[in-house]
């Protein structure tokens, strides 16, 4: 059976105070926790913070993006290597907010993934449609177009590695989201989709849901046969809450 996990992003929000209450607080709230795993993407600066607090927990930590490239003149980028410094366990690529904000290519996407996974990390793959391409009924082609770039970059065989994250874009901070039953009608298509490749890093794979998941309705979303956690925004910015889906992911 797969194992639940919960993975929050705190995408660009922090500060050393808040952050040190905030990891507090996740820590004494998951001490128990047995049958889930959590962990925290953070901002770059606070990557040695998080080190700090959460080493020898069983708490990961990781990074919300990467460059595509090892090392070299790119001013302002941090490559995979330096995250390994930080002892980070993830890597979140291709979340949305990167592919539209910053134009991130399906092929710039799958280079990341592709350089995460070499370095030892476990890429976040994120995936997923707009309310535009929903609403044109299009979404199983948006997000096997995404997929399918990094499956014909690094393989099938690389997911066993990987962690896939499906995010519908309009439920994204909206407080909109996807019901239990749409969103996993497309994470039964991943794994539908992998499973052609080869069943058993398909049967094998843990597939996010990512959309204004709460405390309130993570119970529900985490008890589709297909959904294996959550990749928590907002609500991960709140210990009380973030303690509360990382519970769900043990009912």
């Amino acid at each position: 059976m797969r194992r639940k996990l919960v993975v929050g992003n705190w995408k660009m929000v922090g500060t050393l105070a808040r952050n040190k209450v905030l990891l507090e607080g996740v820590l004494a709230g998951v001490r128990d926790l047995r049958n889930a795993d959590c962990a925290v993407c953070v901002p770059f600066p606070y990557l040695a913070q998080a080190q700090s607090l959460l080493q020898g927990s069983s708490i990961g930590w990781g990074a919300q993006n990467l460059s595509q490239h090892a090392e070299g003149a790119y001013t302002g980028e941090v490559c995979a290597g330096m995250l390994v410094d930080f002892g980070c366990k993830y890597a979140i690529v291709g979340h949305s907010e990167r592919r539209n904000l910053y134009q991130e290519s399906d092929e710039v996407v799958a280079a990341k993934f592709d350089t995460a996974l070499k370095a030892g990390l476990q890429p976040i793959l994120c995936v997923g449609e707009t309310l535009a391409e929903r609403e044109a009924g299009v979404t199983d082609e948006v997000v096997a177009r995404q997929l399918d770039a990094v499956l014909n970059r690094a393989g099938v065989k690389a997911l066993a590695k990987a962690v896939v994250a499906y995010e519908p874009v309009w439920a994204i901070g909206t407080g909109k989201t996807a019901s239990p039953d749409q969103a996993q009608a497309v994470h039964a298509f991943i794994r539908q989709r992998v499973a052609k490749l080869d069943g058993q890093v398909a049967q094998g794979l843990c597939i996010l849901y990512g959309g204004s998941v709460k405390a309130a309705n993570a119970v529900e979303l985490f008890s589709m046969p297909d959904i294996d956690g959550g990749l928590i925004g907002g609500a991960s910015l709140i210990a009380e809450d973030f303690v509360a889906i990382c519970r769900a992911g043990q009912k």
